[in-house]
């Protein structure tokens, strides 16, 4: 739960690294949420199968589409990388495969142009 609050309090802050932990626990959180939003949705009749989201997880994933652009920047920034790669996944099926590689990869070792390596080490 506080790799996803930091997340948070770090709103739109495109600047520093992002560990893949802080990165990954953020997607899971992100996961786990949609799928209980998209249940109550159901419930309540607010899911629109036309679109494919309801209410509830509409106004959810405007609330953390900052924050999710923020970290990925982060994340990339932690291998080496300018935040700039987040729109390769604009490129069909090939560029979500490309990011997920390099949101799978190691941290650069020690400090890299975007600041110290967040695991201290």
């Amino acid at each position: 739960m506080n790799w996803y609050l930091d997340v948070l309090k770090k709103y739109a802050v495109f600047t520093g690294r992002a560990r893949r932990k802080e990165y990954w626990m953020f997607v899971l959180f992100n996961i786990l949420v949609f799928i209980v939003l998209a249940i109550v949705d159901n419930i309540t009749g607010t899911f629109n199968p036309l679109y494919g989201i309801g209410l509830l997880g509409g106004v959810y994933s405007l609330a953390v589409l900052l924050p999710s652009i923020g970290v990925g920047v982060r994340r990339l920034h932690d291998t080496d990388r300018s935040g700039w790669w987040l729109l390769i996944s604009l490129i069909p099926f090939i560029g979500g495969i490309i990011l997920l590689v390099f949101f799978c990869l190691d941290s650069t070792p020690g400090e890299n142009r975007f600041g110290p390596n967040p695991k201290g080490a």
